[in-house]
């Protein structure tokens, strides 16, 4: 591959801050990241920054990606890689591991490798396991660079939804029914560990949902209606984490709510309402992101539940000692009860996701909302805060 249309370093001491966007990733939500991330390529004001595209391919490659935003869209209800879109199939780029050097450089084999120039900050739009849950927060601290959104604790709790519930009980925020089967559980006794998961549905009824204890976008989840669809949906959640959380039902309302960092701290937005997707046994990946099921925005509540669900998504930000963004997700319960089921410290982020859906609400368009994640980024230095 020709290296003469590689980014340049700028020799200009006044240059704009460079924005590594990267994307992509080893989860199983691969795809959705790529669409994440055209969406954020295609809102950064290249008036004010540079843009640096990288990509992470399924088997963990880091990709140098032309900046054509429009090849990374959902397609014939198939979502991109970074396979298709990455300039080389074998060159590689490389962060620094020098907190003191941010140059980024190029590599392939049998050439000279090409420095790319500094990076200033960088925005993972990374869904999932190896980039949500603070691994890549972790490489991006020892590297010395800002980054977009929370750090390594809260990514990690953000991710484990099993942590996540024992952080926000330890806050006196409500969670509801749930139960955890460990992999060595099931390597000790299978038979035991399925008998938890019944003994659990015959305290708290049917349906259960059996899910992945680290994933997102309600990829592997599955509503079990009773006991005949139990163990394809142990399997399919396991295909995606050993670990797997199994959560009663909880009647009423889905509401949810972002939270975005400001210079003065935390704001909640305008709430938003899932309703029961027709197509859909419940809101799963399908109907958030092939079918585009539509949100209420803003939710149909009241003044006080408004007001209530948004100082609850901020307790839960500050809980989990969130940085930048998080969309919150609630149940309203029949008895008028806000009950949290999770946190997504990287939410679903193209024009059509909930998150920027509630911020263009509250007044605050996407463009502007990708700027004000930069700047809070850039405004925080790596290391203990």
């Amino acid at each position: 591959m020709s290296t003469e249309n590689l980014p340049q370093s700028p020799d200009s001491p006044s240059r704009k801050p460079r924005v590594a966007v990267v994307f992509g990733g080893r989860s199983s939500e691969h795809g959705i990241s790529v669409v994440t991330a055209g969406a954020v390529l295609k809102a950064i004001d290249r008036s004010r920054y540079d843009v640096l595209p990288i990509g992470i391919t399924q088997d963990g490659r880091w990709a140098l990606t032309a900046d054509e935003p429009e090849r990374m869209a959902i397609a014939e209800r198939r979502t991109p890689t970074v396979d298709q879109l990455a300039e080389s199939t074998e060159g590689a780029v490389v962060l620094p591991v020098d907190p003191a050097d941010r140059e980024v450089v190029y590599s392939e084999p049998g050439s000279v490798p090409k420095a790319l120039g500094e990076v200033d900050v960088v925005f993972p739009v990374l869904h999932g396991p190896y980039g949500e849950d603070g691994t890549l927060q972790g490489l991006l601290e020892l590297s010395g660079i800002p980054y977009v959104g929370s750090g390594v604790l809260s990514s990690a709790v953000g991710q484990d939804k099993e942590y996540m519930k024992r952080v926000f009980t330890s806050f006196g925020l409500k969670v509801g029914p749930y139960l955890v089967i460990r992999p060595r559980e099931w390597a000790r006794d299978a038979a035991a560990a399925r008998k938890k998961i019944v003994d659990f549905a015959g305290e708290h009824g049917w349906p259960l949902f059996v899910k992945p204890a680290r994933a997102g976008s309600s990829i592997g989840i599955t509503k079990v209606d009773d006991l005949s669809g139990l163990d394809d949906a142990i399997a399919e959640a396991q295909r995606h984490d050993p670990k797997i959380l199994v959560e009663a039902a909880l009647r009423g309302r889905e509401i949810e709510c972002g939270v975005l960092e400001f210079e003065d701290g935390p704001r909640a937005s305008l709430p938003a309402e899932i309703p029961p997707p027709d197509a859909h046994a419940y809101y799963d990946f399908e109907a958030k992101y092939i079918d585009s099921t539509p949100g209420v925005v803003p939710a149909p509540l009241t003044d006080e539940e408004t007001a209530e669900v948004r100082r609850l998504a901020v307790e839960a930000f500050d809980a989990a000692s969130c940085e930048g963004l998080v969309r919150a997700d609630f149940f309203l319960t029949e008895d008028g009860e806000f009950v949290i089921n999770e946190i997504n410290t990287m939410p679903g982020f193209t024009p059509i996701s909930m998150y920027p859906q509630m911020w263009q609400a509250t007044g605050v368009g996407y463009q502007e909302l990708v700027d004000l994640l930069i700047q809070a980024a850039l405004r925080r230095s790596t290391g203990l805060r």
